[in-house]
């Protein structure tokens, strides 16, 4: 699980953010919504709110740049354009096998190195103190290298630095590189990261590929999501009638000649009252979205995944949203967890479901980028947990809200159609 994400001169994120799904256990407020182990508590949901164009999506793309770091892919990290700094510096805070670990570095984009990286695992006893065990520590800029293998310390200085130090030496050979190797790869392996307005369903469709019981609940979990749905399969060709402009069957031949990829959607059939019918040609958006989601959803909760979301209600009612976010939030969900960005102010609610610290806003001035959560606003701020929080994001008062003025463009094309008729006369 993620637990904290830190970024600096990374995309538009100039000074420092902080977003962090620490539970605060002084909240005795809807405990399902907290997972706990080994003394540590954390959120298992939270909503980012903002304009658009402010850094909601810059933040899923933070997660997205730490997780291709850490599965050696390419990066796609870019350094704040305003700034003149080449170095992207990012972090991550997370639970692994019921322990905490954190994992901090620095990427020069120009230059393509990695000139910074530690390592280091957090113990906490149970009166709640924490300790923190340095496992690695890489400062080539100014020569401080720390490394739990010994033996391998001072070859650091004079290794590559096009990469992160597990993946440009033999790990296998350093006990506690390797490990924490198999750590930093095993939680990146968990992390899916989609954005609803492009979401895959090939994700979908490789599950509907083979019968067994995650299929099954993928399919549950589309026919319940109260879309009047009667079945959601992946169909024999048998079953599937190709038609020409004229009416009659394609020819064989023509039917082979379909790339793979989409003769895999065209199998995808929903049944309405009897009717099978192809989905990709007669669902609606939203539907399709929901059928794509559903893999995602139904696999994070049965294998324990993080699901990060961009766009979340995009095309879909708020009530899917809503229960979407339930399921994660259940008290039945041990160990997944599900971060997303979202505009619906309906999910904004602290009196039925949601935490304060599970709220986050991101907010954008002429000064810059803020990462801010609700639980940042005390009771003197007139915001508690009875609070209509709606009310209260619609009035301006926790910010990250836009100010649009569009009746200016209106104005501006009527004043012009004017001042063009004038001009005619």
């Amino acid at each position: 699980m993620i637990i904290e994400v830190r970024a600096k001169n990374c995309y538009v994120f100039e000074d420092e953010i902080v977003f962090s799904m620490k539970a605060d256990m002084r909240n005795k407020k809807f405990g399902s919504n907290v997972h706990k182990e080994n003394n540590f508590h954390v959120l298992k949901t939270a909503g980012i709110y903002g304009p658009n164009n402010a850094g909601k999506t810059c933040l899923v793309k933070c997660i997205r740049g730490i997780k291709g770091v850490l599965l050696n892919k390419k990066n796609g990290l870019q350094p704040n354009i305003f700034t003149g700094d080449s170095v992207c510096a990012l972090g991550i805070t997370f639970m692994f096998s019921g322990r905490k670990f954190s994992y901090d570095f620095k990427y020069d984009a120009d230059k393509e190195e990695y000139i910074y990286e530690a390592f280091s695992e957090i113990l906490k006893d149970q009166y709640h103190n924490e300790k923190t065990v340095c496992w690695l520590k890489k400062d080539s800029v100014n020569e401080i290298y720390e490394c739990a293998d010994h033996n391998l310390q001072e070859m650091i200085p004079v290794m590559s630095k096009n990469n992160i130090l597990c993946y440009v030496v033999d790990a296998g050979k350093f006990e506690r590189i390797g490990e924490m190797k198999q750590i930093l790869v095993g939680f990146a392996q968990k992390v899916d990261i989609i954005n609803m307005n492009n979401i895959p369903i090939q994700h979908t469709i490789e599950l509907m590929k083979s019968k067994n019981e995650l299929q099954e609940k993928v399919v549950d979990f589309i026919k319940n999501a109260d879309l009047y749905m009667d079945n959601f399969e992946f169909a024999d060709m048998d079953k599937i009638k190709f038609q020409s402009d004229k009416g009659e069957e394609m020819a064989e031949e023509k039917v082979l000649s379909i790339p793979e990829d989409v003769m895999d959607k065209i199998r995808l059939v929903s049944t309405y009252k009897g009717v099978p019918v192809p989905s990709m040609l007669f669902d609606s958006t939203g539907t399709k979205k929901i059928a794509a989601i559903a893999s995602y959803v139904i696999e994070a909760l049965e294998q324990g995944r993080i699901l990060v979301v961009d766009e979340l209600d995009s095309s879909i009612h708020f009530k899917l949203t809503r229960a979407v976010v339930a399921m994660f939030n259940n008290e039945l969900n041990t160990d997944a967890q599900m971060i997303f960005t979202v505009h619906d102010i309906n999910l904004m609610d602290c009196k039925r479901m949601f935490r304060k610290e599970q709220i986050w806003f991101v907010h954008k001035d002429e000064e810059g980028v803020y990462v801010y959560s609700l639980a940042d606003f005390t009771a003197q701020q007139g915001v508690r947990d009875t609070t209509d929080v709606i009310e209260k994001y619609r009035k301006g008062a926790l910010g990250a809200l836009p100010d649009p003025e569009l009746i200016n463009s209106l104005l501006s094309m009527k004043g012009n159609v004017k001042g063009d008729a004038a001009n005619a006369k």
